[in-house]
């Protein structure tokens, strides 16, 4: 499986409590080939308990790109003169043995976060949300290409490193469907978050999945076809040849069958024209041609 961090067996490495002792090797020499934090607190800052634990999740976060070292203050009271600490908490962040970026006092998450990714780029290195969206990029092309099964263990890969990310659920699940399995796609969706559940990409991979299913029981587009021609009011002949067409990947000619049978009968069948529509839109990307000429055309014909 693609190894999009580091592992998380090293990650007390990342962190380390240090004094006026060791703070060349921890910090000076430290920094020569990664970015090191230094977090200077004290036991009795109340701001220090916040900014402390928020710091040292971003840096691991970072995956190994940036290091964070503590300094207690209390006991390294010379250190900090020789810093000119005037309250803490204080972090400066060094690079090659030089401070390159600091702060005081206590920061919001998303601060935090920004801090670290302009310390990592700083120190040429790639940031958490970079490196994934290269991931995605990466799955998505292999996705694309083919590369079905290698794209499931990035996609895989990615959702161990971030158990949010929604489109790499939905990644994974569309990766499924087109290896022909779509109760292993929804078993990926079901274990989705709950707060992720109803992100556009999770919807979509849904709306997938129902089409992979109806495809499976897609007749004949030949025999299909010549059924409407025989007859244009042949409703259910000209529904299973829309979903015939679409699941041979003729995503305009199944859209544009189901347009002609809402136009010849919106209430057919509750109304299974719309609604399998709708399904198609919402399968699609968001801006894909199909869709958005399909729900311009849909809207034209209900508000006609």
């Amino acid at each position: 499986m693609l190894e999009l961090g580091q592992n998380q067996t090293d990650a007390a490495d990342l962190i380390k409590d240090s004094s006026e002792a060791t703070f060349m090797a921890d910090v000076v020499e430290a920094s020569q080939t990664v970015p090191v934090i230094v977090d200077f607190w004290a036991p009795w800052c109340g701001p220090c308990k916040t900014l402390g634990p928020a710091l040292e999740e971003a840096v691991k976060a970072a995956n190994g790109a940036v290091k964070m070292v503590k300094i207690n203050v209390d006991e390294a009271q010379m250190l900090a003169g020789q810093m000119r600490i005037q309250s803490i908490p204080t972090v400066y962040a060094f690079y090659q043995g030089q401070p390159i970026d600091g702060f005081q006092g206590a920061l919001p998450g998303s601060e935090i976060k920004a801090f670290i990714d302009k310390v990592v780029a700083a120190g040429g290195g790639v940031a958490p949300g970079e490196a994934l969206a290269e991931a995605l990029q990466t799955a998505e092309d292999m996705l694309a290409e083919g590369a079905v099964e290698d794209a499931v263990q990035v996609f895989a890969a990615i959702i161990e490193e971030d158990g949010q990310n929604a489109v790499a659920f939905g990644g994974l699940a569309r990766s499924y469907i087109a290896l022909g399995d779509p109760d292993q796609a929804e078993a990926v969706l079901n274990g989705a978050p709950a707060e992720i559940s109803d992100a556009p990409e999770i919807e979509a991979a849904h709306a997938q999945i129902a089409l992979a299913r109806q495809a499976a029981d897609a007749g004949p587009i030949g025999e299909l076809t010549a059924k409407v021609e025989a007859d244009p009011d042949d409703h259910q002949a000209r529904f299973d040849l829309a979903q015939a067409l679409y699941s041979k990947g003729q995503g305009q000619e199944a859209v544009d069958h189901l347009l002609e049978l809402f136009r010849r009968d919106r209430e057919w069948n509750d109304a299974a024209a719309k609604q399998q529509l709708f399904t198609i839109f919402e399968a699609l990307k968001p801006n894909d041609p199909v869709a958005l000429k399909g729900r311009r055309r849909l809207s034209s014909m209900m508000f006609a």
